[in-house]
């Protein structure tokens, strides 16, 4: 569907799944205003060396936590994009700095839209993370959906304060929307992987790069989706007449493991085993096999090895929007390259 002639906002637009949210948007001829918190800052000088961009890119300063800071940004908008909030995993004062940005943010967003006659549907940025801690063992028989819901005492006990911010600021984006005559849509999806339009380095991608470096910040099963993948479902959430409710963006539930045999399998040059061996491979290894660590690596390269059973996220709503999923494969290629060709990863 082409968007000429239509007006739509995006948040947070030099972010991640922002940046190529507008990049795609531009393509098919949507004109967009874009939000950063300072157009000073040299980390939105890549959408404006988009295709498109010089015709039909705004830029326009927002702060998340100032109500009314979006609203000559979603002025005159059909479609309106929210996806700037802080994703970070730990703070000093996770109050302030994560969960009160996301709550507030995404308030300040939809009253300013709740002022615009002309906005149409708005559809929120959220995560997977807002769905799984309900307190129920994740195990292969499972499948997460669009029915789930984290449990915010399950997440306060975990300290996971990220989890806490997207679910209280989904929350507060649902009631907001009830009570104020919105048309929301919220996508929710896991470890975004990809190509790097942004200068800077994401959460999503470091956690690639730590794992590959030895140092993971997160732990496995994770949970992948590709950057393309997810900027499409929001475009077609806008676009697509019947799109409604929550919507789950995960192509792959897969462990470390498995991302590792990958890529030593690819990029051998990388050396991986010499770098980084998890806990749980050498015991299984050890368990197993009983042979020497030099056999191991050998192992880790070979066809046999067996990955542990990891739960499902379903993936029929992201379909209905007409969403195929790509390889996991291809999106960690992908993000590879593009760490390499941005200076991140080094061999």
């Amino acid at each position: 569907m082409s968007g000429k002639g239509k007006v739509v906002c995006v948040t947070g637009a030099s972010g991640f799944i922002a940046s190529w949210l507008v990049k795609l948007l531009l393509q098919r001829s949507y004109t967009v205003k874009a939000t950063v918190r300072d157009l000073n800052n040299h980390n939105a000088e890549h959408l404006l060396t988009l295709d498109g961009a010089e015709e039909r890119l705004h830029l326009f300063k927002a702060n998340s936590v100032e109500d009314g800071s979006f609203d000559s940004a979603v002025d005159g908008c059909e479609g309106v994009f929210h996806t700037a909030s802080p994703v970070v995993v730990s703070a000093n004062d996770p109050q302030a700095e994560i969960i009160d940005p996301a709550v507030k943010g995404t308030l300040n967003v939809l009253r300013s839209c709740a002022r615009v006659d002309s906005i149409k549907r708005v559809v929120v940025t959220s995560s997977i993370i807002s769905t799984l801690f309900t307190g129920t063992p994740l195990t292969p028989d499972v499948i997460v959906d669009e029915m789930w819901f984290s449990d915010l005492d399950v997440c306060k006990e975990l300290k996971h304060w990220y989890a806490i911010s997207k679910t209280l600021a989904e929350q507060a984006a649902w009631k907001f929307a009830e009570e104020n005559g919105i048309d929301l849509v919220t996508i929710h999806p896991g470890l975004v992987l990809g190509p790097l339009l942004q200068p800077n380095l994401n959460l999503s991608m470091e956690m690639i790069l730590k794992l590959i470096q030895g140092s993971p910040i997160y732990p496995s099963p994770y949970r992948l989706v590709d950057v393309r993948d997810v900027a499409h479902a929001h475009i077609q959430a806008l676009e697509v007449p019947m799109a409604n409710g929550r919507y789950m963006m995960v192509g792959r539930v897969t462990h470390d493991n498995e991302i590792l045999k990958f890529l030593c399998q690819n990029y051998p040059a990388m050396h991986l085993p010499e770098k980084y061996v998890t806990v749980t491979l050498i015991l299984k290894c050890c368990f197993q096999l009983h042979k020497k660590i030099s056999e191991w690596f050998s192992f880790l390269r070979s066809e046999d090895y067996k990955y542990e059973p990891t739960y499902h996220v379903s993936q029929e709503r992201a379909k209905s929007l007409g969403i195929n999923f790509m390889p996991w494969e291809l999106s960690v290629k992908d993000a590879i390259e593009s760490l390499k060709e941005k200076g991140f990863l080094h061999f």
